[in-house]
């Protein structure tokens, strides 16, 4: 087999973030969710883009995400999403591309809007989302690049595309294509939420293509139905090759083929703001496994990229400090 172009590709949302601080009542207010994500329509990104006066925005998406900080800890990366021929669009395409990920989908020539990620952040850190999929959700088989996704050591895929059928269809494809090819596959769970919508879904998926599972401790359980962390794990475990759930200060869990256990320790920070955390454990993940380290040196570049994500706004840290993080 021969060897891969890329490290990673990722598969998911393109989408731009407007991120702003709020409390508990302005969440209340508008019947939101706290520390989920719910999808919304053109209307509602529209009046609540109103309210958000001062915000910061910044290229996103949850693999999106993944992507960028991959490459900045020196992982190949290659990101497939949809966005469309609009202003917003083309800041998502110039920012990642210029974070050094390949970046080759067309725009979508249809009259529907890139997308958004509404974020409201309150004191605790916590991230409450309010997603418009537009363009993105029309991401389907005629996207995939069968070429990339069979020259990258993963195929990365996120659970927040779930939604729309078209994506489900050419993640089942992009699976099948990396599978052909001796390639892995890896899946997100991205919310809770989102495993209460496609647990069906995202269970046949993962039984007949993922090869490595990112979960935190509620999506795990959600998936699996179970309350107890423990049995969820062991149960997500006899599922994949490798099992990787993160338990917020609590560390993480890596188990491989259902036996081997590893377990990772947080890294040390100051929360102030927890968007991408799991996007940024994910990258450091698999960076450090796809270019060959052990499972603890991966899940702790994977713990390190997590705290530096949280310890500032937003959730795409600089650079420069990710690139630090290789020499720790």
């Amino acid at each position: 087999m021969a060897e891969p172009l890329y490290d990673i590709t990722g598969i998911g949302n393109a989408i731009v973030d407007l991120l702003v601080r709020t409390d508990d009542a302005f969440l209340s207010k508008h019947d939101m969710p706290k520390g989920g994500m719910t999808l919304i329509d053109a209307d509602t990104a529209t009046r609540l883009t109103a309210t958000m006066t001062g915000g910061q925005t910044a290229s996103g998406g949850s693999v999106a995400n993944s992507c960028a900080v991959a490459a900045a800890l020196g992982a190949r990366v290659a990101f497939l999403g949809k966005v469309a021929a609009d202003d917003m669009g083309e800041i998502f395409r110039r920012e990642i591309t210029a974070e050094g990920v390949h970046y080759p989908t067309p725009p979508l020539e249809a009259h529907i809007p890139t997308a958004r990620c509404l974020i409201f952040v309150t004191p605790d850190g916590q991230r409450t989302m309010n997603t418009y999929l537009g363009a993105g959700g029309e991401f389907s088989l005629r996207d995939l690049d069968e070429t990339i996704i069979g020259a990258s050591a993963i195929t990365y895929l996120e659970g927040y595309l779930f939604d729309p059928p078209a994506a489900q269809a050419a993640f089942a494809e992009a699976a099948k294509t990396a599978r052909a090819a001796g390639r892995l596959t890896a899946l997100s769970l991205s919310d809770p939420f989102c495993v209460d919508r496609h647990r069906d879904g995202f269970r046949r998926l993962i039984a007949e293509g993922i090869d490595i599972l990112f979960a935190n401790e509620a999506e795990v359980c959600s998936l699996y139905q179970m309350n107890d962390f423990t049995d969820a794990a062991k149960a997500a475990a006899q599922d994949v090759r490798l099992c990787v759930l993160t338990k917020s200060e609590a560390g993480s869990v890596i188990t491989e083929g259902g036996l081997n256990i590893t377990r990772i320790k947080a890294a040390p920070a100051e929360v102030v703001d927890t968007t991408g955390a799991g996007d940024a454990y994910a990258a450091g993940f698999m960076t450090a496994y796809a270019q060959g380290k052990t499972l603890r040196e991966a899940g702790e570049l994977g713990s390190r990229a997590a705290a530096l994500a949280i310890s500032q706004i937003g959730a795409r840290p600089p650079a420069s400090a990710l690139r630090a993080l290789i020499t720790q």
